[in-house]
């Protein structure tokens, strides 16, 4: 930045940048929706991992309370919650896996990278739907 434009303040700089508050309006590529996504879903799955260790703990105490929990498991809204959990860790982890191996130099070229992001959205989405599948008791 030159002096001038220092002297003149950003006014003059200013109202030639493009505006837009409207962040959906943004078309992303699929490789930064995956990548912004893993971050999310990695967040996801760290707010709601102490849930998931409560289960385990009472799981494991006593017969009795892990009777109690399965009862409290049961209800439609904690399935909902364990699909949630299950469907974040497994597209964290896919994606996890692709960040990782492009960390490696492997699938480094665009089309390979578009690929693998469309890979994790597909194995995400059959997995999620398969979980739902077996929530609901249909599988």
């Amino acid at each position: 930045m030159g002096p001038c434009l220092f002297l003149l303040g950003y006014s003059a700089m200013r109202h030639k940048l493009p505006i837009n508050i409207n962040p959906l309006s943004i078309r992303l590529p699929i490789t930064a929706l995956v990548s912004i996504t893993h971050r999310l879903s990695g967040l996801l799955v760290f707010v709601l991992l102490p849930g998931v260790l409560w289960a385990f703990y009472h799981s494991l105490k006593s017969p009795e309370s892990y009777a109690a929990l399965r009862e409290s498991l049961s209800t439609p809204w904690m399935a909902f919650l364990i699909w949630l959990m299950w469907s974040a860790f497994w597209f964290h982890l896919l994606a996890g896996v692709r960040h990782l191996l492009m960390d490696v130099h492997v699938g480094m070229s665009l089309i390979a990278a578009r690929r693998s992001a469309a890979l994790v959205w597909v194995f995400t989405l059959a997995g999620s739907v398969g979980l739902a599948l077996r929530l609901m008791g249909a599988v």
